[in-house]
Order: structure tokens, then C-alpha cells, then sequence
């Protein structure tokens, strides 16, 4: 009976262990209500930012892959990001697909607290939302301005919601696009753009009275292009009605140089107000 105990109680211990650690995983479901679904609370990813347009749909194929780096004190995030753009009829309409196909992110136990998150990194492969994109050319003008409109939808294809990174909800957003030519050389080597846009943002929620939150997205910002060399710095902002964490503010500069149809872009984005990320990124665009 003795040797007996000495199996069985080892045996029992582990069955309770191994039944704690499945309880504590799936045990976040149950406090899910205690999420809150807006960006100062979610992974840098979760809600992604419109990018502000020049008013123009560009002619010519585009494949991106793009690796980025966001940091802050309580999340370091590592992410793979690629896109593929297409345009139709003569530059009229044109399609997007884009999304984070990977990503690695730690998070210190203040962070995961804050968060009503489960983990500080990811037990499996992180992967991110698609996001698809349509824009209009509604209005070319070189006299006047140009305008571009978009439409576009966030699917509810990321993971790891447990650990407050994707939203497992849809999001999508309109918006108007206008810019406009300030200044450009006879030769064409030199030009300097302005560009403005707004809309409105629109996510899911687990709230059970408020379903979604809705929003306004703004910005603006000016591109200026000196032969091969480009720079381009813009401010976009969401504004959701809740107050709780949905305002976020990220400026944001580009430098990008293209050599024979390849494009080698560096960015850097300063997080303000709900964004609490500062973002690094550099990628590779090769147009067709």
C-alpha cells in the first residue's frame, strides 16, 4: 500500500499541475469583458493607421516587405510586414492587400497586468490582421487639387487576443484623400506636395450595450522629392467618442530611394498622446 502511494500521489500531483496550467489558459475567456478595445491598450498592431495619400492613385504595381521594430517601456515588438498593390483602369481604381505576416513581441508583468493579458510573449507564431484596401480617383486636377477616396476593412484573422495584440473583431474605415502641388522645378527634379485627409474609423468591441466604437481619422502632412530622394512627413490621428484609450496621435517621417523601379524606404514613427509606441521600420518595394 505504501509503494502504492508513492505512485499515485506523484501521478495526482501532476494531473492537478497540468489541469491548473489548462484552467489558467483558458480561464482569460471568462474575463474578456475586462479588455479594453482600444489602442492604448492593445499591441501596436492591433489598430492600424491610414496612411496619409498624396490625392493620387500611383500607376505601376507595388510588392512590399517591410521589417519593423516598436518599442516601449513596457512592450518590445518585432513584426514582418508586406503589401501588394494594384492598379486598374488606367489608375482610376486601384486594390491593396497588407497585413503583419509574423510577429514577436515581450512584455514586462506591469504591461500584461494593464492589459488583462495572459502571456508576456507569444507560446506560438503571432500573426497579424489583413487589411484590404480599394481607392477611387475621384478628381485629378493640376489646376485645382486631387482627390482620392478609400475604403477599407480590417479582418479579424490575428491572434493571440489572450494577450491583448489582435482584437479578433473587424474594423473599417473611409476616408477622403486631397493634395496638392506647392511647388514643382521646370525640369521636374525638385517638388514639394501637401497633402490632407479625413474619414471615419469604426471597430468592433466586446462591450455588450456599445458594440463599436466609432471615430474620426485625420491628418496631414507634406512630401517633398529632390531627383531619386524623397521625404515625407505627415501627423495622423483617431478620435473615438469613448475616451478611454482610443485617441492616439503618431507622427511620422519617411525617406525613400528609388534606383530602376526598386525602392528602399526608412521609416521612423513618434507615438503621441494614447500611441505609446515609438516604431522603426525599413523596407523593400520593387514596382512593376
Amino acid at each position: 500500500m505504501h509503494n502504492l502511494y508513492k505512485v499515485f500521489l506523484p501521478v495526482l500531483f501532476g494531473i492537478f499541475v497540468i489541469s491548473g496550467s489548462i484552467y489558467c489558459q483558458d480561464d482569460w475567456r471568462a474575463n474578456m469583458d475586462k479588455l479594453n478595445y482600444s489602442a492604448r491598450y492593445f499591441g501596436p498592431n492591433a489598430f492600424p493607421y491610414p496612411e496619409v495619400q498624396s490625392g493620387l492613385n500611383r500607376n505601376r504595381w507595388e510588392i512590399e516587405a517591410r521589417g519593423e521594430y516598436h518599442h516601449y517601456k513596457g512592450d518590445q515588438t518585432k513584426d514582418f510586414f508586406a503589401r501588394l498593390y494594384i492598379p486598374i483602369a488606367d489608375g482610376k481604381v486601384a486594390f491593396e492587400i497588407s497585413g503583419v505576416i509574423v510577429e514577436d513581441y515581450k512584455m514586462t508583468p506591469e504591461t500584461r497586468d494593464e492589459r488583462m493579458a495572459y502571456a508576456l510573449e507569444s507560446p506560438i507564431s503571432c500573426h497579424g490582421d489583413a487589411i484590404i484596401s480599394t481607392y477611387f480617383q475621384l478628381l485629378r486636377s493640376k489646376k485645382w487639387v486631387d482627390i482620392l477616396a478609400s475604403v477599407n476593412l480590417k479582418t479579424a484573422s490575428g491572434n493571440r487576443l489572450v494577450d491583448a495584440r489582435y482584437t479578433d473583431a473587424v474594423s473599417y474605415w473611409f476616408d477622403a484623400h486631397i493634395g496638392r502641388n506647392l511647388y514643382q522645378s521646370t525640369d521636374q527634379t525638385f517638388s514639394l506636395r501637401a497633402q490632407i485627409m479625413g474619414g471615419f474609423y469604426c471597430w468592433m468591441t466586446n462591450n455588450l450595450v456599445h458594440r463599436q466604437n466609432d471615430a474620426l481619422v485625420f491628418g496631414g502632412g507634406l512630401t517633398g522629392k529632390v531627383r531619386a530622394f524623397s521625404l515625407n512627413t505627415d501627423l495622423i490621428g483617431i478620435y473615438g467618442y469613448k475616451g478611454n484609450g482610443d485617441r492616439p496621435l503618431s507622427l511620422r517621417t519617411k525617406l525613400e530611394y528609388e534606383l530602376k523601379k526598386n525602392i528602399l524606404s526608412i521609416r521612423y514613427r513618434h507615438g503621441i498622446k494614447d500611441n505609446l509606441y515609438d516604431s522603426y521600420s525599413i523596407a523593400y518595394i520593387r514596382c512593376f
